[in-house]
C-alpha cells in the first residue's frame, strides 16, 4: 500500500446457454524508492551520471501497468448447485516505467537524470472458472488461469476468489483476494511481478 498510487479492475461476464465469455481489465501504478551512500566512484552510462566518491544516491521508480484479458469457453457443469467453466484466451500487456536517479556530492552539488521505457506483449491463456450458491443470496466464486508459455512471457498466472451476496435481482457486492504474476525477459526488458491484495466490488447484471 506505501508503494501504491492507484488501481483497479473491471471483470466483465457473459453466458449464451453453455458458451461463457471472460473479460478482465487492470491498471496499476505504483512508486518506489531508495537511497544509499556514501558510495564509491561509478558511472551510470545510461543516464549521463559521473559520481564521484563519496556520493549518495537516491533513485525512484514510477511504473504503469495496464493488463486485458479476454477470454472465451463453454460450461462444463451446469447445475443450480455447482457451475464450472473451461477457458481459453489471450492476455495483454503494457508496461511504463519511469526512473529518475540524483546523485548529491559537494564536488558536483545535485545532478539528476532520468530514463523512460515502454514495452508491451500478449500471452496465451487457459483456465477455469466455478461458482457455488451456498445459500439464496450468498455465494462463492473462484477463477483462475495460466499461460505464457514461452510465448510472450515465460509464464504467468492469476487467481481470484470472491465471497458474493445479493442485494437485489440486479446488483450484488462482493469481497476476495486477487493475485496475478508475471515472469517477462525478453529484448532487454525485464518484468517479473506479483502483484496481490483484498479486492472489494460490485456487479450489476442485464
Amino acid at each position: 500500500m506505501d508503494d501504491l498510487n492507484f488501481g483497479g479492475f473491471v471483470n466483465i461476464w457473459g453466458r449464451y446457454d453453455r458458451f461463457v465469455f471472460s473479460g478482465d481489465v487492470m491498471y496499476v501504478d505504483t512508486s518506489d524508492g531508495h537511497g544509499s551512500g556514501p558510495l564509491s566512484a561509478m558511472q551510470i552510462p545510461s543516464l549521463g551520471i559521473v559520481i564521484p566518491p563519496g556520493a549518495s544516491v537516491d533513485a525512484k521508480v514510477d511504473t504503469k501497468q495496464f493488463m486485458a484479458t479476454l477470454q472465451g469457453g463453454y460450461r462444463l457443469i451446469d447445475t443450480p448447485q455447482f457451475t464450472f467453466d473451461a477457458l481459453g484466451g489471450i492476455r495483454f500487456w503494457h508496461i511504463s516505467n519511469d526512473v529518475t536517479v540524483t546523485a548529491s556530492h559537494p564536488a558536483i552539488g545535485n545532478r539528476s537524470a532520468s530514463h523512460g521505457e515502454s514495452f508491451s506483449w500478449a500471452d496465451p491463456v487457459v483456465g477455469l472458472r466455478a461458482f457455488l450458491p451456498v445459500t439464496e443470496k450468498l455465494s462463492l466464486q473462484a477463477q483462475a488461469d495460466i499461460g505464457g508459455f514461452g510465448a510472450g512471457s515465460d509464464f504467468t498466472w492469476s487467481a481470484f476468489t470472491t465471497v458474493n451476496y445479493i442485494v437485489t435481482d440486479r446488483l450484488s457486492v462482493s469481497a476476495g483476494y486477487k493475485a496475478l504474476d508475471v515472469d517477462y525477459d525478453r529484448g532487454g526488458h525485464v518484468y517479473d511481478t506479483r502483484l496481490s491484495g483484498p479486492i472489494l466490488g460490485a456487479t450489476w447484471r442485464f
